[in-house]
């Protein structure tokens, strides 16, 4: 029986595109998810009062204006279960419910997180035999974000299992009767992106945690190469949290990273201190340009088109026909990047756009360089244009 299961799974998911599993779930995430979470910056520490915060901070500092709109408590909530099985928060989350009012009365979502097996990562509660519970719980609370992490869970199932157990809380949700948007963290096992949407969700981890480290942050984005085609609305590819803010990343290394997501069409959940942002850093955060590639409608996800040594080019379509294009230099000190309209799949003249500098560089033909800051990138907008006379654009 349990190889007819495992066949028959097989079968399932080389019959039907993953857009196509995507598609029957639940409706959320068209545009990859832009928010916050505690993990980050808090740990196990995150309290009651440090949400609000973040909540507050995320409408004074304009991330909520940029389009940011989950605050996501991370792990460390979670308290014991009363009498019939349900789950409490902690002593430092005593009215979840409250919360959650608190949040959406800023115009904001609240997210929340567990794990598929008896202990979170943190040692807390988790879901094991209480999904169906549990997502009731969620949405009578008025959670409208689930975090779904491995942890305890690693040795209880077989790799054949995974993506029954973690379709099992998918379905918990859309039984729930509120919209959840559901991330899973599994890491980079068992080649997650192939059934993660068939499992219900709408963001999966590719890889292990990030860290503010510049290498880190390129690896992650390398990770996501060759993954384009399991990516769409509703269904993303997930390098993990935002970095930018955090360690002591530069100004360049911030907008590599941040402009890297952005490309990637990327869930942008930020994890900094909100509410002591340098000047720098919101800007980065904050800037509509680069969102909007993120956010573009068509839910391509870039990948990379040309690399030589630590420069490399990277390639986005968008919904209006033009293209995003990343010049990313991962070296250790400033280098000349030349790309190729051909390879970005540019006709032979384009308009182009700086969109960190927000500076129009004029119609260029065939090729354009420039000099790219170390572990920097220029992120453009190019548009097709009849001709080099500037004239009017496709």
């Amino acid at each position: 029986m349990k190889r007819f299961t495992i066949f028959a799974f097989a079968l399932l998911l080389i019959s039907i595109p993953c857009t196509r599993l995507a598609a029957q779930a639940n409706g959320l995430a068209k545009t990859p998810p832009m928010g916050w979470s505690s993990w980050n910056l808090f740990g196990c520490t995150v309290t009651d009062a440090d949400i609000r915060s973040a909540a507050d901070a995320m409408v004074s500092s304009g991330m909520k204006a940029a389009g940011y709109t989950y605050v996501n408590i991370d792990d460390c909530w979670e308290g014991q279960r009363d009498a019939q099985g349900n789950i409490q928060g902690n002593q430092r989350f005593h009215d979840m419910k409250a919360l959650a009012d608190y949040v959406h009365g800023k115009g904001l979502k609240i997210g929340i997180y567990s794990s598929p097996g008896p202990k979170t990562c943190g040692g807390f509660e988790g879901s094991y035999q209480h999904e169906d519970q549990d997502a009731r719980t969620y949405a009578g609370w008025g959670i409208d974000f689930l975090k779904y992490d491995m942890c305890s869970a690693r040795k209880m199932f077989t790799n054949e299992e995974w993506p029954g157990v973690y379709k099992k809380m998918g379905d918990a949700l859309q039984k729930s009767g509120r919209p959840i948007v559901y991330s899973i963290s599994h890491g980079d096992n068992q080649r997650i992106w192939t059934w993660a949407a068939w499992s219900g969700a709408n963001m999966w981890r590719i890889g292990t945690d990030i860290n503010p480290n510049p290498q880190v942050i390129e690896h992650f984005a390398f990770l996501e190469g060759g993954l384009e085609r399991f990516a769409g609305p509703g269904h993303w590819n997930d390098p993990d949290m935002l970095e930018v803010g955090n360690g002591k990343l530069s100004v360049d290394e911030n907008r590599q990273h941040f402009g890297l997501w952005c490309l990637l069409a990327a869930p942008l959940i930020a994890g900094n201190n909100l509410a002591v942002m340098p000047a720098d850093v919101r800007e980065i955060l904050t800037n509509r340009e680069a969102i909007a590639i993120d956010q573009d409608a068509a839910g391509v996800q870039g990948k990379l088109v040309w690399q030589e040594g630590p420069v490399s080019v990277w390639v986005k379509p968008l919904a209006d026909g033009g293209k995003a294009v990343g010049l990313v230099n991962m070296g250790e000190s400033p280098n000349e990047i030349q790309f190729s309209f051909r390879d970005a799949g540019l006709p032979q003249w384009a308009a182009l756009r700086d969109v960190f500098a927000h500076q129009d560089l004029g119609v260029v033909e065939d090729t354009f360089k420039a000099t790219v800051a170390t572990r920097g990138i220029l992120l453009l907008r190019a548009h097709p244009v009849a001709d080099g006379s500037g004239g009017k654009r496709n």
